[in-house]
């Protein structure tokens, strides 16, 4: 496919092939082409520039973006779209009164997703999370994260990376899958933790490695959950096998979890609620990017990332959705940039700075994804004909989507 668009309002997140992150002051520019083009051969950005130098050739498709703003492709870095089922009766539990913790001790929470996934067929679990996908995808998402973490069995952890896996296989969306076995202690190792922490190691991450189904690692760091020692243990377990670190830190508590995280060269640590000096001087001293995941604290009433203190520290920050059906059943990266503006005080150029590059490079993908760079995907969001980019975050409750391309395909 040769696809022409022109008449551009204006084409966002205009970056050189060696920009891959951004932090600090860097983060509030955003590089834009006013009434601009953008040719696509195949599924690649093959070029683009300025309607006052229009490009030759001709095209199978011209699309006149008259009126509207071009940019890359939502990426959402962290999400776990593969599950079972719903959780909207614990969402009434909390209305009347239940914290998140308290439902979880109940056997509700990830607990209760678990059973539900484990009773699933891998054929049933596919055709639920393609739902998911599907639905994102027109939302503007061009790449995604997967985790697992709601088997708990050695079995149905596979059965989830594998229905991720199919996921990245029958979609035009890029798809990178992380194993989250130490996601909650299963029943029946409710009094041997260190037993299911055995488990993991020794059985559960020498299979997802014989079956090539993650790229990487991730441990639920939390009071309750996984120590700092059980997740040390997990990632020197998991480094065998040649995966990096995506980590679950600081969603309640900060107990230690970005320390952990940076010992072992962690790609992101992701929640970061609850946030020290200790943690932001880890992170100033570390490649380690930070991930906040703004719908998880709208749905839970629970504190928001504080996005302005880490990007004024100098580190970058990505945005993502956290989707799943406990905490944040959502994955509207709209909304996830609205929200990181309205509740954490970023600019509409730091959030979108945050869910397109940053967010790219928290996957491994920002040679491939996140700006408007020839000779990467063709993953774009054209809008409709809105005033501006900061009515994106701005008209948080309104679709400003018109079309959709994802690997150089209209959806």
């Amino acid at each position: 496919m040769n696809v022409l668009l022109t008449n551009i309002k204006e084409l966002l997140q205009i970056r050189d092939a060696s920009i891959c992150i951004l932090k600090g002051s860097e983060m509030k520019h955003l590089p834009t082409i006013k009434n601009a083009w953008l040719h696509i051969k195949n599924d690649t950005i093959a070029d683009f520039g300025s309607m006052k130098e229009p490009p030759d050739g001709t095209f199978d498709k011209t699309i006149d973006c008259s009126g509207k703003i071009v940019l890359p492709s939502w990426c959402d870095s962290h999400t776990h779209i593969v599950y079972a089922g719903n959780r909207e009766q614990e969402f009434v539990d909390r209305i009347n009164g239940l914290s998140y913790q308290e439902i979880a001790e109940k056997g509700g929470g990830i607990l209760n997703s678990a059973e539900k996934l484990q009773q699933t067929s891998e054929e049933d679990l596919f055709r639920q999370s393609a739902q998911r996908l599907e639905e994102v995808m027109k939302l503007g998402t061009g790449a995604i994260e997967i985790k697992s973490g709601y088997g708990l069995t050695t079995e149905a952890e596979l059965k989830m990376l594998r229905v991720a896996k199919k996921l990245g296989q029958s979609y035009p969306v890029s798809v990178r899958t992380s194993f989250l076995g130490a996601h909650a202690v299963p029943k029946e190792f409710m009094n041997n933790k260190e037993g299911y922490v055995d488990l993991i190691c020794n059985e559960m991450l020498p299979a997802v490695a014989s079956e090539n189904l993650a790229d990487y690692v991730d441990v639920f760091c939390e009071d309750g959950y996984f120590s700092v020692e059980d997740t040390d243990k997990i990632l020197t377990a998991a480094s065998k096998y040649g995966l990096s670190p995506k980590i679950h830190v600081n969603q309640f508590n900060s107990i230690g979890g970005v320390a952990v995280g940076v010992k072992h060269n962690a790609i992101t640590v992701d929640h970061l609620e609850i946030v020290s000096d200790d943690d932001i001087k880890e992170l100033q001293q570390s490649n380690t990017l930070a991930v906040a995941l703004p719908a998880c604290s709208f749905f839970l009433s629970i504190p928001y990332t504080p996005g302005r203190a880490l990007i004024d520290a100098g580190i970058p920050l990505a945005l993502a959705t956290d989707f799943n059906p406990g905490s944040s059943p959502t994955g509207n990266m709209n909304f996830v940039v609205a929200a990181a503006c309205i509740k954490m005080n970023l600019t509409p150029e730091e959030a979108i700075n945050a869910a397109t590059l940053n967010a790219a490079h928290a996957m491994g993908l920002s040679q491939s994804h996140g700006s408007i760079t020839k000779g990467k995907k063709a993953n774009l969001i054209i809008t409709k004909e809105i005033p501006s980019y900061g009515f994106l975050p701005y008209s948080f409750g309104s679709n400003c989507i018109d079309q959709v391309i994802c690997n150089g395909e209209i959806l």
